[in-house]
């Protein structure tokens, strides 16, 4: 909860700066939609995932936004404990992104995600019992990126994010609390394209 209103100061006080500028009216060309696609192999592990987003360009070093999840992750039994585990979540937060320098960003990410997860015991001489269960977690993801961003024009971007906060539910906190790094690599495209 402390993290969610720390993000939600910061959006404030950014968008109070945003407001004293001469001209801060809407502009449907900062409207930007994308987002990103994932990929993962590993031994015994497979993930997949998307995650789509809509934000608006704030100012030159300020975008803002919403974003949404969807990821599956499987592990077979060989390399869990004689357990194959398939975990399917969504979820939805609202994104920060500053520039501090051109086309490197700090990037801040609450969000809100629902886990289903499946332990099945396949083990040698395990009892075949399925286990379903169905768990809720915020987080609180911070990171950093790279960006070829031009306000107007298609984008490129990567950011690699931690997550921050401490709920043990999280989908990107391991068994023993161990934080996975979080890697994204998409496009955005802005609505109405600047005109050359």
């Amino acid at each position: 909860m402390k993290n969610l209103i720390f993000a939600l100061s910061l959006i404030s006080i950014y968008c109070s700066a945003f407001a004293q500028d001469k001209d801060h009216s809407f502009k449907k060309e900062n409207i930007f939609i994308g987002g990103a696609i994932g990929l993962g192999l590993s031994g015994g592990g497979f993930s997949a995932g998307a995650n789509p987003e809509v934000g608006y360009t704030v100012a030159k070093w300020f975008d803002a936004g919403i974003i949404t999840n969807v990821n599956y992750y499987s592990y077979s039994a060989e390399v869990n404990n004689g357990v194959r585990q398939r975990s399917f979540n969504y979820g939805a937060g609202m994104f920060v992104r500053l520039y501090p320098i051109p086309n490197f960003f700090i990037q801040l990410l609450p969000e809100y995600n629902w886990i289903k997860t499946s332990l099945k015991d396949i083990a040698l001489y395990g009892t075949g019992e399925e286990v379903k269960l169905s768990q809720e977690a915020p987080s609180f993801l911070l990171g950093a990126g790279y960006a070829t961003r031009e306000i107007g024009n298609t984008s490129f971007y990567t950011v690699i994010m931690f997550d921050a906060g401490n709920n043990v539910n999280s989908p990107y906190v391991g068994y023993l609390g161990s934080k996975y790094p979080i890697l994204r690599t998409g496009f955005n495209f802005y609505l109405r394209p600047k005109k050359k």
